[in-house]
C-alpha cells in the first residue's frame, strides 16, 4: 500500500487571528478528507533573520532554517495561502523561501521545493481576496521546481468569512477551499 500523501499547510503570515491561516486550515481538512496526512506550521514559530549571506556564511543557517528545511524537504507538497502586501507576497514569506532555497550538506540544489506539489490561496479584507500576490509567489516556486496547480482561491471580504468554529461562511466559498486540500492530495496520489 503507498504510504499518505505528507502535506505541508502554513501561511505567509505571522498575525496571530490571520485570515490566510484561517483559510489554509480549511484546505487542510479537505487533504485529509482525500487521505493526506497534514502537518500544519506556523510560522511565527519558526522567526528567522533576514537572510544575509556574509551572516550564513560566518554563523551557517540559523537552527529554525535547518528545521524548516527538514520539514518541507520531507514534504510531498504544500498548502500555501499568502498575503498580499503592496500586491506582492509578504516579506516573511519571502525569506522564508530564500533561506530554504539555500544549500543544505549532503541534499541536491532546491531539495525543499524539487518536484514538490503546491496549492495556493489568500485571503483579504479587501475586495480583491489577495489576488495579486498569487502570481508572484506561483512564479517564484515553479522557479524553484514546485509544480503549482492551477486551480486556487482569493477569498475577500475575509475578516467576515469565517464562522467560530473556523469554517467559510459561505458554503460554495467552503466547498472550494476543501477542494484545494483534495486536488493537492490526489495529484500527490498520481505522482507517487
Amino acid at each position: 500500500m503507498a504510504s499518505k500523501p505528507k502535506i505541508l499547510a502554513f501561511a505567509g503570515s505571522l498575525r496571530k487571528e490571520s485570515v490566510n491561516k484561517k483559510l489554509v486550515k480549511v484546505a487542510a481538512k479537505g487533504a485529509e478528507q482525500a487521505g493526506a496526512e497534514v502537518t500544519f506550521i506556523d510560522l511565527v514559530d519558526y522567526p528567522l533573520p533576514i537572510l544575509n549571506q556574509d551572516d550564513e556564511q560566518a554563523n551557517g543557517a540559523p537552527e529554525n532554517a535547518k528545521k524548516l528545511h527538514q520539514l518541507f524537504a520531507e514534504s510531498d507538497g504544500f498548502l500555501l495561502a499568502s498575503p498580499e502586501y503592496n500586491a506582492g507576497l509578504s516579506a516573511v514569506l519571502k525569506n522564508l523561501i530564500d533561506w530554504l532555497s539555500r544549500p543544505s550538506s549532503g541534499e541536491p540544489a532546491l531539495a525543499a521545493f524539487q518536484g514538490k506539489i503546491v496549492s495556493l490561496m489568500s485571503a483579504s479584507p479587501g475586495g480583491l481576496g489577495g489576488i495579486r500576490a498569487l502570481p508572484n509567489v506561483r512564479f517564484i516556486l515553479d522557479g524553484l521546481g514546485c509544480l503549482t496547480l492551477p486551480k486556487q482561491l482569493a477569498l475577500a471580504k475575509a475578516y467576515d468569512a469565517f464562522d467560530d468554529q473556523g469554517n467559510l461562511i459561505n458554503s460554495e466559498q467552503q466547498e472550494t477551499a476543501l477542494q484545494l486540500g483534495r486536488n493537492i492530495a490526489d495529484m500527490v496520489k498520481k505522482l507517487k
